[in-house]
This record gives C-alpha cells, structure tokens and sequence, in this order.
C-alpha cells in the first residue's frame, strides 16, 4: 500500500474508528487490579492518539507532498543530498504495479543523481492484440507545488479522464508519466542550480527511464508535458529549453512566467529559466505551447498570457491561449481545460504508430 494512496488514508481512518470504538466498549471491562486497569485505559487512550495523529500526519503529507513513498519517509531510497549514497542503483528502476493499472517505482537518475517516484500507466492499446510493435506518444504529467505525483489520480482523476476523452474520439492514446516535480522536497521551478539538477532530472533521468522500459515514439514528435499550477509554468519551459526532448507544452494555470524570486533568489538564474525570457530567445524550433487559465484566477492573470504571446511574436514558437470565465486555482478547474489541451496535444503530437 503506498505512502500516498488513497486507500493508505481510509485505512488510518478506519483503524483509528475502531480503536475509539474498542476504548469506549472496554474501558469499564478491563480486568484485574486497579493499577493493572489504569494502566491499560492508559494504553487505550495512547493507542487512539497514536492513530489519530497518523491520520493527520498522511492527510498533510497527501496535501504537500513532504513525502512521495515509504522510502523516502525511512530514508532506504536514495537520499536527495549530495553526501547520501544509498538506495537503488543510478539509472535502475523496478516497476510495482498500483491502483487504476498504474505502475510506479523510485529511482536515482545518472545524469542529475536526484531520486524520487515516478508513475507510468500505458492505456488499453498499448496492450491490444496486434499492438506488440505498435508505439505511443508519452505525456508527461507535472503536478503542482506542494503536492505528489499522486495528486494526478487523487484529484486530477487521470488516467480515467484521458481514457474517457479517448473513446469520445477527443484525444489521442498516451503513456502517462507522472514524476516527482521536485525530488527531496526542494522546488526548484524544474530549474538545474549549483545545488539541484532537476530540468536535467525532468529532461533526461525520466525520459531515458521510460524509454528504456516501455515502447515510445522518438522525442521530440512523440514527447509532451502537461502541467498545473507550478507544474504548468514547467510544461511552458522546458520544450522551450529542451525542444530535442518536448514538442509541446500544455500549462494549466501557470504561476508567473517571468520567475518567482522565493524560489529561485539569484536574478539572473531566475530569468535564464523563466518561459518569457526563453521564448523570447527561441528562434526556428518546432516547438508548441497551449497556456490556459480563467478569468478568476489571481495566482495566473490572463494578461500574463497575452504578454507570453507577444513576447513569441517572431520566434516561430507555436502559442495558443484559452481563458476560461470562471474558475479557481484548482483541479475541478483544471479538469474542466483536458478537452481543449488534450485535443491540442493530440494535433501536436505523433499518433501511435508502428517501427519505421
């Protein structure tokens, strides 16, 4: 049962239900002297605090993402600072499967030597018959600060939602890869630092897992991200820094596209890797980008997107907007934008298609 699931949560709750329950049935029934009969009410009360606090402490980490697994809560994975040398081994992974035909592992990248969980889930065609050669178009997933990969299925509802647009014949199949957006717990705007590679982890680490894995197109044609929130200010640059890894883009709600000095404090590394200034230097890639938010929405103002298309003007980067009149910062929000970005990602993106 994973650290972060949904069913880990409901059992803490169920298990904490049934200690209250047993504590009130037996308090007046334990027996044996009085001391010996203090001493296990003491016990009851120590058991039904020890749960309840469990409960609190799964639905915070749930909520912002302090931990992604069970490994990273016991320290037996790769640990993210420079001094850690344990857990798996650099570039190796073991997929276990989870919940909605999902499969997930926690590996070391070589390139950036950062490690966290990634989750992978192939849609129903990738295992048809007569599909054995047939390869897919991978979607990259970035979740949003704080928060976990598994905030995709908990709250996105993915996979469902991109099998159920499938079969209405409004997106494309994809393989879906969700990855920690920032492993060990420190954002970095998917920024490589002096401290932190995590574009490299992003960029590199995951797409040579999944394609050493699983049966892909080539990059870039076939490669795309998704994102929210801070994950969306992600999708938004790195096809604009690594267009031979990512054709396209698609940012829900964005954070501010010209850098958040919290996060990134030093000036000039901050604009480096800010979408608006990277767009501004791009010039003759084949790269795509749909930027979406609502009329409502503070955290991402839809004058922030007129401005990212003008600064686009000229550099022959593909941009499309969509404003919404209504909607929060949220995933009923962004739930809402899958028709309009996964149907644009499917025009942007290879189709599934044999070896050539």
């Amino acid at each position: 049962m994973e650290l972060t699931s949904t069913s880990f949560l409901v059992t803490l709750i169920a298990v904490t239900a049934l200690a209250m329950l047993l504590a009130l049935l037996l308090w007046n029934r334990v027996p044996g002297p009085a001391v010996l009969r203090w001493v296990a009410r003491v016990l009851m009360i120590g058991v039904c605090q020890l749960t309840a606090i469990g409960v609190v402490a799964a639905w915070i980490n749930d909520g912002y993402g302090l931990y992604a697994s069970w490994d990273d809560l016991l320290g037996t994975g790769a640990d993210a600072s420079a001094s850690a040398m344990t857990g798996p081994p650099l570039g190796r992974a073991r997929f276990t499967p989870g919940e909605n035909g999902t499969r997930s592992t926690y590996f070391r990248g070589s390139h950036s030597k950062l490690a966290g969980q990634v989750i992978v889930w192939t849609p129903p065609e990738y295992d048809a018959p007569g599909a054995e050669k047939t390869r897919f178009p991978v979607l990259t997933l970035l979740h949003g600060y704080p928060g976990t990969p598994r905030s995709w299925i908990d709250l996105g509802s993915m996979p469902d939602a991109l099998e159920q647009l499938v079969r209405l014949g409004a997106s494309q199949p994809f393989i879906l890869v969700i990855p920690e957006l920032y492993p060990g717990g420190v954002n970095t705007d998917c920024s490589d630092t002096p401290q932190r590679k995590v574009a490299t982890w992003l960029a590199r680490d995951v797409p040579d897992l999944v394609q050493k894995n699983f049966r892909t197109l080539p990059q870039p044609k076939g490669w795309g991200l998704m994102g929210v929130s801070t994950g969306a200010f992600c999708a938004a640059k790195l096809p604009l820094q690594y267009p031979k890894v990512f054709r396209a883009g698609a940012a829900l709600d964005p954070d501010p596209l010209t850098g958040d000095p919290q996060v990134l404090p030093d000036a000039a590394l901050r604009e480096r890797n800010s979408p608006m200034w990277l767009v501004g230097q791009a010039k003759g890639e084949d790269v795509a980008l749909f930027l979406a938010t609502s009329a409502q929405d503070r955290d991402s103002p839809p004058k922030q997107l007129a401005a990212f298309s003008g600064a686009a003007q000229g550099s022959g980067i593909r941009v499309k907007t969509l404003v919404r009149p209504a909607g929060g910062h949220n995933f009923q929000t962004w739930t809402g934008m899958y028709p309009d970005a996964l149907g644009w990602l499917s025009t942007e993106l290879s189709a599934p298609a044999g070896p050539t």
